[in-house]
């Protein structure tokens, strides 16, 4: 009985850090992303690693603002509208890159999607 209840406590707790983790993943690999077009802003194919990171990050944080809106999202309403708030952010950030890029301008998309992956994690610190 100890070992059934035992099992169906890791399985409830493994899908419910499996959803945080998936999403501090997603987050993780947008800014790694960001983080290669900087490292090779040199590069003869800057523009399409720029383009296909931005438009990643972009469509990530779509999707967040998309489940940010559901009233049924279990998140605070303040939170959430936190959230929106930085989402637009990102958004405005990421077609001023698209104008007029530079190196620089990823910096804040980085720490920001770095911090919320930890923040996921529950760990002081984002990953590197």
């Amino acid at each position: 009985m100890y070992n059934y209840a035992a099992s169906v406590y890791q399985d409830v707790s493994k899908k419910t850090i499996s959803g945080r983790e998936t999403e501090a993943r997603v987050l993780t690999e947008a800014a790694r992303r960001l983080v290669q077009v900087q490292q090779s802003w040199e590069a003869p194919n800057r523009e399409t690693l720029l383009d296909e990171a931005l438009r990643y990050n972009q469509q990530l944080w779509s999707l967040l603002q998309t489940e940010l809106v559901q009233e049924e999202n279990p998140l605070p309403k303040k939170l959430r509208m936190d959230m929106l708030r930085l989402s637009r952010f990102i958004d405005k950030r990421i077609y001023e890159i698209m104008a007029f890029p530079t190196s620089e301008k990823l910096n804040i998309i980085i720490d920001i999607n770095q911090n919320l992956a930890a923040g996921l994690r529950g760990s002081a610190s984002p990953e590197s």
